[in-house]
């Protein structure tokens, strides 16, 4: 069966978000809404997520209050995660490289966090203390 087009931000947010955690359709909203900074309405949400039950991406689990249904992905709707993933992994890769910054020693790429360690003068990122310490054993001696 061919894969559903994802052509905006929102169905790209919808299964990523359920890739993470099984959720009901307005916890998805509302997380879509806090990612793109953008209102997001039920029509958005709901004709997407019967679209991808359809096509045996998610299930539905529990009728609380209200009708509530918790979605989640199926074992093919994994796949469809995945390829989406290879799909837009270049298109991420570029977003991602400005902000990767590089171990001073390991020369691992660090994303987010890491450690920083002024040395010889110099205000040095590395990915964690142990490398600081490695490096510093190798450079001020």
């Amino acid at each position: 069966m061919a894969d559903i087009e994802i052509k905006n931000m929102v169905k790209l947010f919808t299964v990523l978000l359920l890739s993470e955690k099984e959720q009901y359709g307005y916890e998805i909203m509302k997380e879509v809404e806090k990612k793109t900074g953008k209102k997001v309405s039920p029509g958005q949400i709901y004709p997407f997520l019967k679209q991808l039950k359809k096509y045996d991406y998610v299930e539905t689990k529990g009728r609380a209050e209200r009708d509530k249904q918790a979605y989640y992905l199926t074992p093919e709707g994994r796949k469809f995660v995945a390829r989406l993933s290879d799909k837009f992994g270049d298109m991420f890769a570029i977003a991602i490289k400005p902000k990767l910054t590089m171990c001073a020693h390991c020369s691992c790429e660090i994303y987010k966090g890491g450690y920083k360690e002024r040395i010889n003068g110099r205000l040095l990122s590395f990915c964690c203390e142990n490398c600081a310490k490695g490096y510093r054993m190798l450079n001020t001696q």
